[in-house]
């Protein structure tokens, strides 16, 4: 990174010294550009420490922490045992003594015996200290599914955090993402709720501009533009990023212009890029993996018809899983949201 680059956190910004030279990019994997954001913050800040089960001699499950422990030794890269409570309440006392620990829960439904310590202790003791006591942790999940595995493995619990004060909740869709975004949450002096999509860990490549100014941590972004008439606009986030974007190529093919924004932070919502885009296209779709009932989709639809009700033609419709534990192996492709389903709620939209 170059010097003078600023990195956004929550109310503060903090220089970052030359770590890379200018001009280099890498062309990485999502789960290689979470490793090298990794590596970074910790080479720049001594305090950064990462903590998980399996994350040192192993890498971590998804190979995320792989190296780190050569690199940075068993002080700072700690293997911990089986207890997800034992390891969230841990890092509250590190980030309590000015420490910036890294958690990872192994997979998402695995989050749930720490749920106490993060809604009652994380998310609360700025806020219990009058901001005397920061809370600079980052709690990282890999989440959702497409990888052939059960419930407990494949869950999107991502509402059930944003709608808790306190926390901050994002989520990443790309390589440029990874890198940048696990490196500004770790800056920020609130809990950070980090969502990996796990599909997307190894399933392509993109170049990574290691010298670039990165955008604000907690923005949404426009990551398929249309210049003219918009046909609906189409609202996404981690994993279904890119089946909204394969959507909208499809849907280019009839003439049918898709604008494609990546919501990237589900607390704070930031939706101004939303608002505009709908009062372009009158129609909105939201789609993600998580259940439609009561899920991030709900809060984006009612927000988006508060704001925008006199430039909708159409109701704003959400496409997401099924409300139903995550099924079997064999029938996930069933239950997430694919290129058809998101079209068919384009046409369903289009119809009124």
């Amino acid at each position: 990174m170059s010097a003078g680059v600023s990195v956004v956190g929550s109310g503060h910004l903090e220089e970052l010294d030359d770590r890379s030279p200018v001009g280099v990019s890498k062309t990485l994997t999502l789960a290689k550009a979470l490793n090298l954001g990794l590596h970074d913050a910790m080479t720049h800040d001594p305090k950064v420490v990462v903590m998980g089960e399996d994350v040192g001699t192993l890498g971590g499950v998804f190979r995320i922490t792989d190296g780190l422990l050569t690199d940075f030794g068993a002080d700072r890269v700690i293997d911990t045992p089986l207890a997800e409570a034992g390891i969230v309440g841990t890092a509250v006392g590190l980030a309590m003594r000015g420490y910036r620990p890294v958690v990872e829960i192994q997979f998402d439904g695995f989050v749930y015996p720490a749920y106490d310590q993060i809604v009652c202790q994380v998310a609360k003791m700025r806020y219990r200290s009058q901001g005397r006591t920061p809370m600079p942790m980052v709690i990282r999940i890999p989440y959702g599914g497409g990888i052939g595995a059960v419930e407990h493995h494949s869950e999107s619990p991502e509402a059930q955090f944003a709608h808790t004060p306190g926390l901050k909740v994002v989520t990443c869709s790309d390589p440029a993402d990874g890198y940048w975004m696990v490196r500004q949450a770790i800056e920020c002096d609130d809990p950070v709720v980090f969502l990996e999509p796990k599909r997307q860990y190894h399933s392509g490549k993109a170049e990574v501009a290691l010298d670039a100014a990165p955008g604000p941590l907690f923005a949404s972004r426009v990551v398929r533009p249309v210049d003219g008439a918009v046909t609906a606009t189409v609202l996404a986030y981690g994993p279904t990023v890119r089946t909204a974007l394969r959507a909208a190529e499809a849907a280019s093919a009839e003439g049918h212009q898709l604008e494609v924004i990546d919501l990237r932070t589900l607390s704070p919502l930031d939706l101004e890029p939303v608002y505009a885009s709908v009062r372009r296209s009158g129609r909105a779709i939201v789609v993600h993996e998580a259940h439609v009932n009561l899920g991030i989709g709900a809060e984006v639809a009612a927000r988006t018809t508060e704001e925008c009700f006199y430039s909708l033609e159409a109701p704003v419709l959400r496409v997401g899983g099924f409300d139903t534990p995550y099924p079997a192996s064999r029938m996930e492709e069933a239950f997430l949201p694919d290129l058809d389903r998101v079209l068919d709620a384009v046409d369903r939209s289009l119809a009124f």
